[in-house]
């Protein structure tokens, strides 16, 4: 039996090499017969890879980790969290695998990640595999933040491993390869930081501004400075979420990037009929992660960040906590100037009108979606055709008509710029009823990926409007009943 031939991909293992406390060398489980289900062609050849070889079985295979290319050196990442309020201070990679950082040819580095490649010291019980229904869920979603302009993670291909997997029921398995600037997250701060290795602490903060934030490094602090701008960016990312009506549904510390990137895509879902108290997952049953909370969250889970730097913000723990308060500070003027410039856009004002006029105008329109429950995105696209002189079908969402026209005349004398609006109001999100019919025929019977793959093909343009697409656009039917997501575990 001839030997398999070398990989051509050149892994580097710069996160295993200068933080190898933080990650246990690994390997992921043989695929019995892998299957690609999807793969990002234009994803694959902006990491310079070749999407025909990928599509080779020696390339699937490459896809689920089972061929490692020589000198990579895959590792299962180490990190804690709170989840739902709870410390836990050791999770982990417990069915996921780092295979190590790809240079694209514009020389950004990028990780390359599986999930659902198998059960790994982190896995706490749990087989460590995956179902193809989550991993598809995940490339579709991603797929759209990636074309709204969210910051996110990527999903590169799923592959299906020929092995079931038990959750309620036998579930088809399958691998997801995803991509990243990094994985480091607060987790993974409050991981080393437990751990009482202060050396690993500040190795890892010098890694995290390395990767992400290289401006730090030329502060008087650059710990403080990397809290400032892990800060920012999360500011920035919660604006967006809360912009396009994004719902996590699960922020825990361990799913929060110091990139700004959104990760872990699990019980996640677009907000549809407009409440600040929608909550999709299943096991939320508190509310704690509901839309309207998540700017709340992310300021939490960004102290429980500043708490990991304290012995690297100064040697006196007061004035360590002062700096740290005084950086804390800033998230919420950080996130309203993000919100409120995103409305501003959404609403066609220009930059002439001071926030002063525009987030009155703001919260009167959001209280009138709300008493409506009108369907955010649907609502928002309609302001456009308003903007144009057509009121009528945003003035058919609403069930005050009258208080509509009052704010309607207030909102025209400013001369809202519908180009613009076009721009950031979306035609197409992942309905979550389409993705759900998508998933089912991908997993039903044979698997009949098309539905699949027309969703994707959709939400890939989400602000072009197309003829032929308006289900696409349209919410889900009367009577659909309430939606829940799963985490997918």
């Amino acid at each position: 039996m001839s030997p398999a031939p070398p990989v051509p991909v050149v892994l580097h293992g710069r996160f295993a090499r200068e933080l190898p406390e933080l990650g246990v060398p690994w390997r992921a489980e043989d695929a019995p017969t892998p299957r690609l289900l999807h793969l990002a062609d234009a994803l694959a050849t902006e990491l310079g890879l070749d999407p025909e070889w990928l599509r080779s079985p020696a390339g699937v295979r490459f896809l689920v980790g089972n061929a490692v290319p020589d000198g990579a050196t895959p590792v299962a990442q180490a990190y804690a969290g709170h989840q739902f309020g709870g410390f836990v201070p050791r999770l982990g990679d417990g069915r996921a695998l780092l295979l190590g950082e790809l240079i694209g040819p514009d020389d950004s580095e990028w990780d390359l990640h599986l999930k659902g490649s198998g059960r790994t010291p982190f896995a706490r019980g749990g087989d460590g595999l995956a179902a193809v229904g989550p991993m598809l869920r995940e490339l579709v979603v991603s797929r759209a933040m990636h074309a709204l302009g969210v910051p996110t993670t990527r999903s590169l291909a799923v592959v299906a491993t020929g092995r079931q997997v038990r959750r309620e029921t036998w579930l088809p398995g399958a691998v997801l390869s995803r991509v990243a600037s990094s994985h480091l997250r607060v987790g993974t701060f409050q991981y080393a930081r437990a751990t009482g290795d202060l050396d690993l602490l500040r190795r890892l903060a010098d890694h995290a501004i390395g990767r992400h934030h290289p401006e730090a490094a030329a502060d008087p602090n650059p710990p403080l400075a990397l809290l400032r701008a892990v800060i920012d960016v999360q500011a920035s990312l919660v604006a967006k979420w809360m912009l396009v009506g994004f719902v996590h549904g699960v922020m825990n510390t361990d799913n929060m990037t110091v990139s700004g990137e959104t990760i872990d895509y699990g019980p996640c879902a677009f907000m549809e009929a407009f409440d600040p108290a929608t909550v999709y997952s299943s096991i939320d049953a508190g509310g704690r992660y509901a839309y309207g909370n998540q700017p709340v969250v992310a300021q939490w889970n960004l102290t429980r960040l500043a708490e990991a730097l304290l012995p690297l913000l100064d040697d006196d723990r007061e004035r360590a906590v002062e700096l740290a308060v005084a950086a804390l500070d800033g998230f919420r003027p950080r996130y309203e100037a993000a919100w409120s410039s995103g409305m501003r856009a959404k609403l066609g004002v220009s930059g002439d009108v001071d926030d002063a006029a525009l987030t009155p105008l703001a919260d009167e329109l959001l209280a009138l979606m709300r008493a409506s429950r009108a369907d955010h995105t649907s609502f928002f696209r309609a302001l456009v055709a308003a903007a144009r002189g057509d009121a009528e079908p945003a003035r058919g969402m609403v069930a005050d008509p009258d208080g509509f026209d009052r704010w309607v005349a207030r909102w025209l004398a400013l001369m809202p710029d519908a180009e613009v609006m076009d721009g950031v109001n979306p035609v197409y999100i992942p309905r979550n009823h389409l993705v759900e019919e998508a998933l089912a025929a991908a997993t039903d019977g044979d698997g009949d990926l098309d539905p699949l793959r027309r969703l994707l093909d959709v939400v890939s343009a989400p602000y072009d409007e197309r003829p032929g697409l308006e289900r696409y656009a349209a919410p889900a039917p009367q009577g659909s009943g309430p939606y829940i997501t799963y985490c997918g575990t």
